[in-house]
């Protein structure tokens, strides 16, 4: 199939009713089979190398496509760019980054070894005494359905101003899930990829589980910027291979007998210690639907260069997930989700079960004990509402449908804030004076009707300040990832 230039249709009318805002412009050429564009077709550098994926997995999975999403559907258009605040004469990607040796984390163990000790590079702050949550608001924010939202750029493509293809060896990918990577002498965006293509004509198409970008960009307003990779550099772009090609991050252990992914949910970090919670897909079923075997915590002590997994986080959703490991009831509501620091001692973990059509729990862990899920207290409601290791006393703080959900504390709002895809596969949002809610309604920013093709998965940036509300949103029909910008009342 020839790839063609896209552009929405969409009346002005109906994008004012909704507060879209659709910019003047061309889109990349793209479509949900990255390897239906021509950019993906050419051929590749001589060093590209090839990567056979492990399963037979060569284009985007069924599962991932939103509801009544159409391959063909026209694109969004994309304004010119707003100029950059970068000092005259300096290159988008020329951002400086400093070189130190990487350091590996301790190696991934079967999970029969589920009770080990927890290895010491998780204590960020040993036996620090929890501080309790502020108290909530008491006023509840102005509506924010129908706040200006419009197309910022392309994060990823071929045709973006990063040029993936041509720099990382990425033609399609996405979520695109951001988080701080607290680091004081380098402070940084992390941003972790799903499923990833590159040249089709290289054997496998160099499909990768997942990958990893890294971005000092803090002038969102004409996209994100993502410096070059290095193989050494625990600060460039992306962690890659010595051809230049973005490499898988999390390890490969196959601890399940039927693997077909392995997908990034959700990242924080926890003093200069990075976080990852993944599934495992066990299968791809209809749009929107898939089953995993886990999920599990992979951690980086440098940056995201190099990754381990911890065997005592993994969750199973069934008692026969994985051949030998103990299944715990109400892990299966643990398959996916989000992650928040709100500053008062806790990581929140917000999960939903797999696929797009669960409803949220809500569970809160000391910073330093992330990993371990035996630390986790889950939120029912009643009495103090946090029940200790007992995942299966959680109670939904959001009712569902929730897809893929990310959630930060509004500075501007006062407020958390929650960004998810709906039933409708709408990008809604909700707002509550504590994580545990209550939740507002659902307020919408982006109809699925404005973006037609499939919207998924809106990843707030943790740099999003006052009313400007950054996210990344994945597109179906581009298979790539755009940044977002909604102006806040």
């Amino acid at each position: 199939m020839s790839a063609v230039v896209r552009i929405v249709s969409v009346s002005v009318a109906s994008a004012a009713v909704l507060g879209l805002v659709i910019p003047v412009g061309l889109a990349p050429t793209a479509s949900a089979l990255p390897c239906s564009a021509p950019e993906a077709n050419v051929e590749p550098p001589a060093a590209a190398p090839a990567m056979p994926p492990p399963s037979p997995v060569v284009h985007p999975p069924t599962g991932r496509r939103p509801r009544g999403a159409n391959e063909k559907a026209p694109l969004p258009k994309l304004g010119p760019l707003i100029s950059s605040l970068l000092r005259p004469g300096s290159s988008r990607y020329s951002a400086p980054v400093q070189q130190e040796a990487a350091i590996v984390p301790p190696g991934p163990t079967p999970p029969g070894a589920a009770n080990q000790q927890l290895p010491n590079a998780t204590q960020a702050a040993p036996n620090a005494a929890p501080v309790p949550p502020p108290a909530p608001e008491p006023a509840p924010p102005a509506s924010i359905a129908g706040a200006p939202t419009s197309v910022v750029d392309w994060v990823t493509g071929p045709n973006g101003p990063n040029s993936t293809l041509q720099r990382f060896g990425i033609s399609g990918t996405d979520l695109g899930i951001l988080w701080d990577n607290g680091d004081p002498v380098n402070r940084q965006v992390l941003m972790a990829f799903g499923d990833t293509f590159g040249y089709c004509r290289v054997h496998g198409q160099q499909w990768r589980h997942n990958v990893l970008f890294r971005s000092q960009d803090n002038n969102l307003a004409d996209g994100i910027s993502v410096p070059p990779g290095s193989p050494t550099d625990k600060y460039s772009g992306s962690p890659v291979l010595a051809s230049g090609i973005s490499r898988p991050i999390l390890p490969g252990v196959r601890w399940a007998p039927n693997e077909t992914g392995m997908i990034p949910t959700a990242g924080i970090s926890v003093g200069n210690t990075q976080y990852i919670n993944f599934m495992s897909i066990r299968e791809w079923g209809r749009d929107g639907e898939w089953s995993t075997n886990y999920s599990a915590i992979a951690t980086s002590p440098d940056n995201g260069q190099h990754w381990g997994i911890y065997p005592g986080s993994v969750r199973t959703p069934g008692p026969d997930s994985i051949p030998g490991a103990r299944h715990i009831p109400g892990n299966e509501n643990f398959q996916m989700g989000a992650f928040m620091k709100p500053g008062d001692g806790y990581v929140y973990s917000f999960g939903t079960p797999s696929g797009r059509g669960g409803s949220a729990y809500l569970a809160r862990v000391p910073q330093n004990a992330v990993p371990d899920v035996t630390k986790y207290q889950y939120w029912n409601g009643e009495g103090n509402g946090w029940v200790p290791n007992n995942p299966g006393a959680a109670t939904p703080v959001i009712p569902g449908p929730v897809g893929e959900m990310s959630a930060q504390y509004n500075n501007h709002l006062k407020q958390y804030l929650a960004l998810y895809t709906n039933g409708a596969n709408d990008v809604v949002a909700r707002t509550a004076p504590a994580p545990q809610g209550p939740w507002s309604p659902e307020q919408m920013l982006v109809s699925s009707f404005q973006i037609p093709g499939g919207i998924y998965a809106p990843m707030i940036h943790p740099w999003s300040s006052g009313k400007d509300l950054y996210f990344n949103l994945s597109s179906w029909s581009a298979y790539d990832v755009m940044l977002m910008h909604t102006e806040l009342p």
